[in-house]
């Protein structure tokens, strides 16, 4: 019980943590770079910094206004935790907007894209590994996926073309470029954070020649290796072994080399995994 205890603790601790730096992190990117140089960034900041650009109202005072429907979403598609936590750090982070003093760093328009979009998307990562968002994009991209054809991505890619279409046409098509790299260098640093330097992707593969594949990646790349019993549905109908394993991103070339070079006809699928927990792969990263 006091180990379960203390296991929570610490779990708390570093999404605190986390969320805490996620927060100085958008913050300065925003103030120090994206705000005084009149930048734009995707997504919900992105709309704020726009009406805000547009209107002359307050940043703080628009991020804690246009991100409560995306709370209220989030509470209904993730939870109740998720929803008080993405709470908590939008209020903080509009009052660090209007509290904290930082000063513009540069006025170099590709360093303010770059360095602007590294920090904000880096204080969104932070938050997402600390259990909420300060940015509510992907919970309406979330909502609308489920109720739609499109995917996660396609949905944010749309509403982001809606933006800086808008950018161009209210403000000017050099202010939409600079904003489309700024959002390029924001959602590279989320994925970076949030997935790690070592992506993983899953690969199944289906061959006459398992036996010889299975014992390269076991004993050669030293991975585990999954084998489920199928069935072939085209042509013949035969037992077959399937193999499924997880290599990082770095050793995918390595394992289809070997693959071609055991069997030039086997098919393989491979699938892009965000993180694992446990197993070899794992295991063997922290070494």
């Amino acid at each position: 019980m006091q180990t379960h205890l203390q296991n929570n603790s610490l779990r708390y601790l570093k999404d605190l943590l986390l969320i805490t730096l996620g927060i100085v992190f958008a913050c300065f990117g925003l103030k120090s770079f994206l705000m005084p140089n009149d930048f734009i960034d995707g997504g919900v900041t992105g709309i704020s910094l726009l009406i805000s650009r547009l209107t002359g109202f307050e940043l703080y005072y628009l991020i804690l206004i246009i991100n409560i429907p995306f709370i209220l979403l989030g509470y209904k598609q993730i939870g109740k935790g998720f929803a008080i936590k993405t709470t908590i750090a939008i209020i903080v982070l509009a009052l660090m907007l209007f509290l904290v003093p930082f000063e513009p760093v540069t006025h170099d328009k590709l360093l303010i894209a770059v360095f602007g979009g590294l920090f904000l998307g880096g204080g969104i990562g932070l938050a997402m590994r600390g259990g909420c968002v300060i940015d509510g994009t992907e919970v309406l991209a979330l909502y609308i996926s489920r109720n739609s054809i499109l995917t996660v991505g396609n949905i944010i890619l749309v509403l982001n073309v809606l933006i800086f279409g808008v950018v161009a046409y209210f403000l000017d098509i050099v202010t939409a470029m600079y904003s489309i790299l700024t959002y390029l260098s924001a959602s590279k640093t989320v994925d970076f954070v949030v997935n790690g330097l070592e992506q993983y992707t899953g690969v199944t593969i289906i061959s006459d020649k398992n036996d010889v594949i299975k014992q390269f990646i076991t004993d050669k790349m030293k991975r585990g290796v999954t084998v489920y019993k199928g069935e072939g549905g085209y042509g013949i109908k035969k037992d077959i072994d399937i193999l499924y394993t997880v290599v990082t991103k770095l050793e995918m070339s390595k394992l289809q080399s070997e693959i071609r070079q055991i069997d030039p006809d086997a098919f393989v699928v491979q699938q892009q995994i965000a993180d694992i927990k446990g197993g070899v792969v794992k295991r063997q990263a922290l070494h």
